[in-house]
Formats: C-alpha cells, sequence, structure tokens
C-alpha cells in the first residue's frame, strides 16, 4: 500500500508542479479577462454611443446597459470556450481532433442549426436598429411583458401577472414597444347626451392641466391631459376622447389618476357618466 501510495505521490506532485499550476494559471488568467474585459466593455460603451437628442437621458442609459449585457455576454463565453480548450490540453488531449469532431458534429446538426443562426441574426439586427432595450415594455408577436434579458438568441419578458416567456428572435415577426422614447394617455369617457358639452370641455381642460402642474406628476407629464374630439355617439353617452403625453412607461399610472380626478370633478360638477340604457316601447 505504502508502494502505490508512493507511486501515485511520485505521478500527481511532478503533474500538479507543471500542468496544474499552468491549470490553474490559466483559470485566474480566464477570471481576470472576463472581470477586466466587463469593465472595459462598460467604459467603452458608455463613450462610444453617441447620444441621440430625440432620446431622454434613461432611454439612452436603457439602451448602453443592453449593448453592455450583450457584449459582456459573448465575452464571457468566448474567454471561458477558450480556457476550456486550454485545460483539455492541459490533461493530454489534443484538441485539434476534438476540434475537428466538434465540426463534423456541427455539420450533423446543421439542419437543427438553422434556426439558431436565424436567432442570432434576427438578434443583431433588433439591438442594431435599437428596436427595444432592458426594462422596455413590449409586446413580441402577441406577448406582452417588460423586458428582463436580451441575448442575441433570444429575449426574456416578464408579464403583469409575474410569469416569464424566453421567445427566440427567429420567431419575432413584429415587435410594439409601449414605452420607447415616450407614451400617451389616450382616454375615452362617455357623458350623458343631456351634458352641456362646452362644460363638459371645460372641466376636462381644467382637470387636465391641474394634474399636469401637480408637483407628484409635473416630471412625468410632457403635455397635459386635454380634450380632444367627441369620439363617439354610442347607444347610452357621448363618448369623448382625452389626449396626453407623458414619459416612457408612465401612461397606465397616469391614465389612472386622470380617471380618478375625472370621476370626482365630474359629481362635483354634476356631470353624468351614464349606465347603459335600454328603451323598451310596450305594444298598444
Amino acid at each position: 500500500m505504502e508502494d502505490f501510495l508512493q507511486k501515485v505521490i511520485e505521478i500527481i506532485v511532478p503533474w500538479a508542479m507543471t500542468h496544474g499550476i499552468k491549470i490553474l494559471a490559466i483559470v485566474i488568467a480566464a477570471y481576470v479577462i472576463q472581470k477586466s474585459g466587463g469593465v472595459f466593455i462598460e467604459r467603452a460603451t458608455r463613450r462610444i454611443i453617441v447620444p441621440d437628442r430625440f432620446l431622454s437621458r434613461d432611454a439612452e442609459k436603457k439602451r448602453e446597459d443592453t449593448l453592455i449585457r450583450i457584449l459582456t455576454t459573448l465575452l464571457q463565453v468566448l474567454v471561458w470556450i477558450i480556457a476550456s480548450l486550454m485545460v483539455i490540453q492541459e490533461f493530454g488531449f489534443a484538441v485539434g481532433p476534438f476540434l475537428a469532431a466538434a465540426g463534423v458534429a456541427g455539420l450533423a446538426l446543421g439542419f437543427g442549426g438553422q434556426y439558431l443562426i436565424r436567432d442570432l441574426i434576427s438578434g443583431l439586427f433588433i439591438i442594431m436598429e435599437n428596436q427595444y432595450r432592458i426594462n422596455d415594455v413590449v409586446c413580441l408577436s402577441g406577448t406582452c411583458g417588460t423586458v428582463e434579458d436580451i441575448t442575441l438568441r433570444m429575449t426574456t419578458l416578464r408579464d403583469m401577472d409575474g410569469d416569464v416567456h424566453h421567445i427566440p428572435h427567429g420567431e419575432i415577426t413584429k415587435v410594439t414597444n409601449l414605452t420607447k422614447d415616450f407614451s400617451r394617455i389616450n382616454l375615452n369617457i362617455g357623458v350623458a347626451y343631456d351634458a352641456n358639452l362646452e362644460h363638459v370641455i371645460k372641466v376636462v381642460n381644467e382637470v387636465g392641466k391641474t394634474m399636469a402642474d401637480d408637483a407628484e406628476w409635473k416630471e412625468h407629464i410632457t403635455e397635459a391631459p386635454q380634450f380632444l374630439r367627441v369620439d363617439d355617439f354610442a347607444d347610452s353617452a357621448v363618448v369623448i376622447k382625452i389626449f396626453g403625453k407623458v414619459a416612457p412607461a408612465k401612461q397606465w399610472a397616469a391614465a389612472g389618476e386622470l380617471r380618478k380626478r375625472l370621476k370626482i370633478a365630474f359629481d362635483n360638477e354634476g356631470i353624468e357618466i351614464p349606465f347603459p340604457q335600454r328603451v323598451i316601447h310596450q305594444a298598444k
């Protein structure tokens, strides 16, 4: 037993002093390159990206964060693939045949790989064209949610129920960005047919202006919600459209607050928001 342990020590110690140290150095170097490369990518991206005068600073930051996330991920994958090949070589395996076998396997999987290539190319154009960024609220081919992550291959969305959707870029045929640059309040409200429309318009505009001047909402509202037009003559109400412009992703909160203020103002001014009505004629 002692002879066996002696032989094992005689084999392991020299290997550890040569190949073992090299493997440790490779892992440390890969870690350092990954961390320092990530810092370099972040600083370079912040400097290189030319600010768009039509975009807010928050929008520019989301764009930069998205590019940094993708480039950092690509760097990590590349660094650890190279490091893994170098470690394999230190264990005595020839890397050349391994790469050749990987190439053959890649050809064998070529039919399935075409979908991966499609996803990568579509993702590249999505990123280059700045169609959406991390933290944007988007609808991708009918699936809506907040963008939690973007890679070259797929986008991860989280919807209002908290469900997470992973969508390959090659399957995206339509992109609707609900929070890019600015958003709008687009609200329809019905009032009774016997209501004085001029009075209604005055109340709506006053409520919109008061809300836009409110300290809580002033920084989020860029154009005060105002009466736009009579949108429809419905069965039980005259439908008016109210239009306003707000910061990205604030349209839902702002519309909810506006509805609350309009209800209070209409109650105070005696303006009725009618219930559905039905006229019944009785045969004589």
